[in-house]
């Protein structure tokens, strides 16, 4: 493998189609396409200033590295990532890859970020700016994360999470096989349309969650006073530990709650209307 250290790049693709490299505190500056059709890359210490440095590449590891605003679009079609320790300014970020590992990762702009990418991992990662992360992708592993954005994970199917804070709306609308395990999930019209939604031991606030969800499954997990008209036209088994607002015209399976302020069925409630809820505090 070919080094190259304490030195600086510039233009467009200064390094295009290079193979078995290993850089250390190296700067590429503005331009396009640095490390465009690469395969076998090791980048450590190094800023990277200018759009699209790394596309249609193949195998490479990046380690404590600094993506800044400029460095935009950075990874698009590119498969064998893994991210360590790094920092990640730009926005925009995962597009159409395969295979991403990222642990110890920091993204401030997180917005329109993971779109299209299948096979992937994060580990102590955090995410802000949030906005339709994730959107279309599948085959994720998430723990030990927080999230700040709206729209997440929409039309994501099979994502395991875990130990995570989610402060997103309209999270993981019309996803498929979506497992989440200790977490707080702060957000408004979670999980519509969703089909075989689990949440284990999850703390879930926000209006009107759970509408609209097929197969849908909640293991002792509890409500905020704000989470009301929860499960309108939802197929659901929950159990579940606090005292709820309010539950709206749940289509079909059970309910296990302590209480419930108000239980809406009305006339619009769907076939087969026969949801059976129990209430454990008499």
């Amino acid at each position: 493998m070919t080094t190259i250290k304490d030195t600086e790049f510039e233009g467009e693709r200064p390094l295009f189609a290079s193979h078995d490299l290993r850089l250390e505190n190296v700067t590429v500056h503005a331009g396009e396409s640095a490390l465009k059709c690469c395969t076998d890359i090791e980048a450590s210490h190094c800023r990277f200033e200018g759009k699209y440095p790394f596309w249609h590449t193949d195998g490479f590891r990046i380690d404590n590295c600094l993506f800044t605003p400029g460095a935009r679009a950075a990874l698009w079609y590119s498969k064998n990532l893994v991210m360590t320790d790094t920092l990640v300014e730009a926005p925009k970020m995962f597009r159409e890859m395969d295979g991403i590992e990222l642990r110890n990762v920091t993204i401030p702009d997180a917005q329109e970020t993971m779109w299209h990418c299948r096979n992937v991992k994060f580990d102590n990662v955090t995410v802000d700016k949030a906005d339709y992360l994730f959107m279309h992708s599948e085959n994720i592993e998430i723990e030990n994360y927080r999230q700040n954005g709206n729209y997440s994970f929409q039309y994501c199917r099979n994502v395991v999470i875990r130990n995570a804070v989610l402060n997103t709306k309209d999270a993981f609308w019309n996803t498929e096989n979506v497992t989440v395990y200790d977490s707080e999930i702060n957000g408004e019209y979670l999980g519509w349309h969703s089909k075989n939604l689990t949440l284990v031991r999850c703390r879930i606030s926000g209006t009107q969650p759970l509408c609209y969800a097929h197969g849908l499954t909640l293991t002792d997990c509890t409500f905020a006073p704000d989470a009301d008209l929860a499960f309108e036209d939802s197929e659901l088994n929950a159990t579940i530990l606090s005292p709820m607002t309010s539950i709206k015209n749940p289509r079909t399976g059970s309910i296990t709650l302590p209480s419930v302020g108000a239980l809406i069925i009305d006339e619009n409630v769907l076939a087969p209307n026969d949801c059976k809820i129990t209430l454990t505090e008499k």
